[in-house]
């Protein structure tokens, strides 16, 4: 079967058609200016990606289906003339995975506001360390796994369940065309203010997809969220929990934060598990550790009892790249790079870093990028969550211009708010004069004892590296 990618470059779209690819279907795409890393990947895998698009190059082509990219709108002109023509079936990237990847597979499916990468990563991981031969699809690139995607030939497949909307004609979460028989909820806030009204809009589409559990699945909670816990009881499918607070069935104790990374044990009823120590910070990647424990445990069959899974490789799993990425590391300088976007996350990886580096001087940039960090809606809350740093610098709010002003994340309004709480903070116009400024304020002495954590879930305009690049050239 041909099928057709409309929109092929992105993270989730590429490594899909990598998927097909392996099964055994032909597979070209297009998109709009053409990028690297993924087109690279897709060339070294002989899928075609065409350049722009066209109407008679897809006509030509013929393929037996198209799948339509989350990014593609109304205008799009090969969008526009299948809706006119309906010449070829269409389907969004859910429905196609749901399909055609996951029938007759064992999905694992990790949802949550956040951490679905990183506990979708260690899942795989510690699957295919146990020789499981599992299949993965995870939006980002993990540094303990040979790519982003695989098919595999086990029985399991482990995928990350955005409740971000399918499709311009499809508003469903993604998550719910997944067939979850194990089903992480990691935790659950509001986000994606575009598509979701409030907190409860966002519940609601959480309930709609633990009502598609199996009566012989498993979902695997975290019980010390109270956003998660107005969920429960589901009676239909099985329940477990996991979380720092003694009611849950997994309980992660003896949390302590190192130079070196974070340690903690995995309590499974009581009884001792495991003792994890690993290059990972803060309380909120241990919560990752062991909802993936859990879930690499009971997709593999300890339904009973999953403390007889093996987790002695999990304090060797490196993590996802751009989640605490170690950009520079030089004396006593270091800069990490986060995907961090929202308040909480933020506020998480902050509060990890200061525990393990109480010394340091604790530098944190931030980029305003997604669609509820730009708002007004967490206008406090983003305030409140760089509280742990000493000094903030804060970006340009991406396409800024495109909010009305009282709708828009006021950066100057928070720097005023720090700067009365005693931070050093200032906001810029463009993310050019925020490099800049760092450059300037930060020489060879200025950087002593200080460790940088760029938040962006997006390019940043390259400052993060662009920074790292301009202190190897002051600091021997």
């Amino acid at each position: 079967m041909h099928i057709y990618f409309l929109g092929i470059c992105g993270t989730a779209m590429g490594n899909a058609a990598l998927l097909l690819r392996e099964q055994g279907h032909r597979v070209s795409g297009s998109d709009s200016g053409v990028y690297p890393p993924m087109s690279d990947v897709l060339a070294a895998s002989g899928i075609p990606v065409h350049e722009g698009f066209s109407v008679e190059r897809l006509q030509k082509l013929a393929p037996d289906c198209v799948v339509v990219g989350n990014a593609m709108s109304r205008g799009n002109e090969e969008l526009e003339w299948l809706l006119d023509t309906q010449a070829f079936p269409f389907v969004s990237l859910p429905q196609m995975l749901g399909e055609l990847v996951l029938l007759k597979r064992r999905p694992v499916v990790v949802t949550g506001t956040h951490g679905k990468t990183t506990t979708s990563s260690i899942t795989a991981y510690l699957l295919e360390k146990a020789g499981k031969g599992p299949g993965w699809l995870i939006g980002g690139v993990p540094h303990d796994l040979p790519a982003g995607a695989a098919l595999g030939a086990g029985e399991t497949f482990v995928i990350e369940g955005d409740e971000y909307d399918s499709a311009f004609f499809d508003k469903r979460s993604k998550f719910i065309h997944y067939r979850p028989r194990v089903a992480v909820l990691n935790n659950l806030e509001f986000d994606h203010a575009d598509i979701f009204r409030d907190l409860q809009d966002v519940q609601r589409t959480f309930q709609h997809f633990l009502r598609i559990m199996p009566s012989s699945g498993h979902a695997v909670v975290n019980g010390d969220d109270p956003n998660l816990r107005t969920l429960l009881p589901v009676p239909w499918t099985n329940v477990c929990t996991f979380g720092f607070g003694p009611q849950n069935d997994l309980v992660i104790s003896d949390y302590t934060d190192l130079a070196s990374g974070g340690a903690f044990s995995l309590v499974w009823k009581g009884k001792l598990w495991a003792h994890i120590q690993w290059g990972l910070y803060g309380k909120f990647n241990a919560m990752n550790a062991a909802a993936a424990s859990l879930a690499a445990a009971l997709s593999s069959g300890g339904t009973v009892d999953p403390s007889g899974f093996c987790l002695d490789e999990l304090g060797n799993f490196k993590g996802v790249r751009r989640r605490q990425d170690v950009l520079f590391d030089r004396g006593s300088t270091r800069i990490l790079e986060d995907f961090g976007h929202h308040p909480t996350a933020i506020a998480g990886t902050l509060r990890a870093l200061r525990a393990a580096h109480p010394e340091s001087r604790l530098v944190a940039c931030f980029e305003p990028r997604s669609n509820t960090a730009r708002s007004e809606h967490f206008q406090e809350a983003f305030t409140e969550a760089f509280e742990s740093a000493d000094t903030v610098y804060l970006g340009a709010v991406h396409r800024g211009a495109a909010l009305a002003e009282n709708k828009r994340l006021n950066t100057e309004n928070m720097v005023q708010a720090l700067k009365r709480s005693g931070h050093k903070a200032s906001s810029f116009r463009t993310n050019e004069e925020l490099f800049t400024s760092l450059v300037i304020d930060f020489d060879q002495k200025a950087c002593a004892n200080t460790l940088f954590v760029f938040f962006t879930n997006g390019s940043f305009d390259a400052v993060p590296a662009r920074f790292a690049e301009a202190l190897r050239t002051v600091i021997a």
